[in-house]
């Protein structure tokens, strides 16, 4: 079997896919929030590259030691706006020898939607850790997409866990989309899924559960109310949502439901399938 590998450098955790044939075989990841503190002052911390460098470096010999042929990784928003973004970049080749494909955002839109959809009409959100993306496409044309600098570590530097702070900020940035065709969007990402986790009340997190789940405005708003009024402690005890993850999941919540009021939608489809898939795709590996 021919295997590939693709890690993807995020914003809040780098993850990889190992796939064999056109099958995937698993995707795990490491919460490294390399996109910590961008917000305040526009540059990589020390420490956040540090250990996302070490965690692509352990994925990359993790991919190799299961066999695969070729390993590919891309990073995002983190990265690409940092004004030391190649220090990341250098810390990886030096670990590893890997290069990592910087993309932008229009970019990240269009392989999150590929990876998504395979072409079916419809649009995608992929809120990350320092942007979220839109894209609609129809009939194989893309007829709108948009990449803006909001994301849940950079919301979670700026405004903490306080919604009302949150809901402010979030309200003044979802104006930046501007208008948006209708069309039934899915939600990709580890925000996404994590709100469905929790709406399932998932003990273990499972793909093919998230996967098709409609997550609605009101189930939108129980999780907020929920992330709101419990540690993320507790919610990495009572769910499978990781607590690094519940420790920035409330801006990414709050941060939805804007989204949908401003879209004027009732719900949308979650989907595990995301950037990873589409970069394989396009890479012609998957």
């Amino acid at each position: 079997m021919k295997k590939i590998a693709v890690i993807d450098v995020g914003s809040n955790s780098v993850r990889l896919m190992l796939v064999a044939d056109g099958k995937i075989l698993y995707k795990t990841l490491e919460i490294t929030r390399l996109g910590e503190g961008l917000a305040s002052f526009g540059e990589l911390q020390p420490a956040a590259i540090d250990r996302s460098a070490k965690a692509v470096a352990s994925f990359y010999a993790r991919a190799k030691s299961d066999g695969a042929e070729i390993v590919c990784a891309f990073a995002t928003a983190a990265v690409r706006s940092a004004s030391n973004g190649q220090a990341f970049l250098s810390a990886v080749r030096s670990l590893c020898g890997l290069e990592v494909e910087v993309i932008s955002g229009e970019q990240e839109a269009e392989i999150g939607v590929l990876g998504a959809l395979r072409g079916a009409d419809g649009g995608i959100i992929d809120i990350g850790g320092a942007s979220t993306e839109i894209i609609v496409q129809q009939s194989g044309e893309i007829l709108y997409k948009k990449s803006v600098d909001v994301g849940v570590v950079r919301l979670h530097d700026l405004c903490g866990r306080e919604v009302e702070g949150l809901t402010d900020y979030c309200g003044s940035a979802v104006n930046a989309f501007g208008q948006v065709p209708h069309a039934t969007l899915h939600a990709i990402g580890g925000t996404a899924t994590s709100l469905a986790s929790i709406a399932l009340r998932l003990k273990e997190y499972s793909s093919s559960a998230v996967t098709g789940y409609a997550l609605t405005m009101p189930a939108l708003v129980g999780a907020i109310e929920y992330l709101k009024t419990t540690s993320p402690e507790q919610v990495a005890m009572e769910t499978c949502v990781p607590q690094k993850r519940a420790e920035v999941l409330l801006g990414g919540a709050v941060w939805l439901k804007i989204l949908l009021e401003s879209l004027q939608l009732k719900e949308v489809i979650v989907s595990d399938a995301d950037n990873l898939e589409g970069y394989a795709i396009k890479k012609g590996l998957l």
